[in-house]
């Protein structure tokens, strides 16, 4: 079902439960009050003919004298029945009143002063207790409420053809407010049916900028942004990696081409092989490292507790194996003054993390002058540090905005073995742990790589 339908629905059952609710006691509260009233003439009838029959005793005497029994009468089809202390009957408004009624009742008014109970059809009946000269007389008066009824039909029949005039009225007033209130939908619906991978820079109309509506077009334009921005890096990561993937490959080819025409003697041989093994292995660790970011990008295996300084010693002998002439120092930095568990204990996987630390290790051993400090510490009770420093060129505000990007280098990596995909594939391990990795650098005072790792 359409919303617009739910909403209409709802909003209909809602306002008609109002309605019925209000008529109910708008009727009730008039046929109450209707029976209240006709009870009140009817002891009011009963009270006029005990003073006039009763405490005259004319009942005693038999004679009414001047007083006819239709003079007592002034309700429509109007009934009167008077019974003495001995319980038979004494007065009777007519010879044909059925009195079994009067009679079943006259053991109720010994214990109570007035009864109240209907008779045959819409007939209502009182019965009250009269005492002339110590002498209980029990006097019943029943009568029909025409205008009584004949208002409260007419108060129905208004009630009802109201309700149904003013559900009507409902479902066509829901239906015109559950589409303005949808209007903003549809038009987000229709703009954003719109956008596709070609034209992600569209955005939705954020309307007034303060109700829900705005909010969701708020967050559907921050998750394009996501989109574009994600698309664009895919494209300009694929056109990094084609320009990268074409010049060895381009090397490879021409140098087997080349062997293959003219090399005629063994040197010449050994030495295009030389050449092509030296662009294979070239395009082989590119390769690799495309793949370990495709990789961190993937669904990585289970997390276990990994110790971090073990991980830190093992990509610091990596990077001392591979520059020789490079030092590299290890400090501690700030530690809890009590766990009861190891303190460099983090979650996470053992291998993607010692790569991580050896992308930030071999970048400063390429590019640092001087020794290169690693630290690991804690920055708070919860959180591990380690920081990564480096006596290199440095680099300006324009290249850190950049640094992130796959495949980017740096002016000053020109020259210089690499790829441009450590630091991508370092931020994207540490983002995979729940940690952040940051970069401080001043050009001509070196570079400091911090990694924070939530403590397990």
């Amino acid at each position: 079902m359409l919303i617009r339908n739910k909403l209409m629905l709802r909003f209909t059952l809602l306002v008609l439960a109002i309605q019925v609710s209000f008529s109910a006691f708008i009727y009730y509260f008039n046929a109450s009050t209707r029976a209240q009233r006709f009870e009140h003439r009817l002891s009011t009838s009963a009270a006029l003919a005990s003073r006039l029959l009763v405490r005259t005793g004319k009942l005693e005497t038999g004679q009414l004298g001047s007083l006819r029994r239709n003079d007592l009468l002034t309700l429509p089809d109007e009934q009167i029945s008077i019974y003495g202390p001995d319980g038979a009957l004494r007065f009777s408004s007519a010879d044909n009143i059925d009195q079994e009624p009067n009679r079943t009742r006259l053991g109720e008014l010994q214990a109570k002063n007035s009864v109240t109970f209907t008779g045959a059809g819409r007939r209502e009946a009182v019965g009250t207790v009269y005492r002339h000269e110590g002498e209980p007389y029990h006097i019943f008066v029943s009568a029909e409420d025409v205008p009584g009824w004949v208002r409260l039909h007419q108060l129905g029949l208004l009630l009802l053809v109201g309700n149904v005039g003013a559900l009507a009225f409902t479902i066509l007033a829901g239906w015109y407010f559950a589409g303005a209130a949808l209007k903003p939908v549809a038009r987000i619906s229709r703009q954003a049916g719109r956008i596709s991978a070609t034209n992600l820079g569209r955005r939705l109309s954020e309307g007034n900028g303060r109700d829900e509506l705005a909010q969701l077009a708020y967050v559907f334009n921050n998750m394009l942004a996501g989109l574009e921005q994600a698309f664009e890096a895919q494209k300009s990561f694929l056109a990094h990696a084609s320009h990268e993937l074409r010049t060895p490959l381009t090397t490879l080819t021409g140098t087997l081409e080349t062997a293959l025409a003219y090399d005629t003697s063994l040197p010449e041989a050994r030495q295009s092989m030389t050449q092509a093994l030296e662009a294979s292995r070239h395009l082989n660790a590119l390769t690799s490292s495309l793949l370990s970011l495709a990789k961190v990008d993937g669904s990585l295996p289970k997390f276990e507790a990994v110790r971090l300084d073990e991980c830190l010693n093992q990509a610091l002998s990596f990077a001392r194996a591979k520059y020789m002439g490079r030092e590299f120092r290890l400090s501690f930095g700030d530690l809890p003054e009590e766990t009861e568990t190891d303190v460099f204990m983090v979650d996470g996987n053992a291998e993607l993390l010692t790569t991580a630390l050896l992308n930030l290790l071999d970048n400063a051993g390429k590019y640092s002058a001087g020794p290169v400090q690693a630290e690991l510490g804690y920055e708070g009770p919860t959180t591990l540090r380690v920081r990564v420093v480096d006596a290199g060129p440095g680099l300006s505000a324009e290249e850190l905005s950049r640094i992130y990007e796959p495949l980017y280098r740096a002016a000053g990596a020109v020259g210089r073995p690499g790829y441009g995909l450590g630091l991508p594939l370092t931020q994207r391990i540490v983002q995979r742990h729940g940690g952040r990795l940051e970069l401080a650098s001043v050009v001509g005072q070196g570079t400091t790589a911090t990694v924070w790792l939530p403590a397990a």
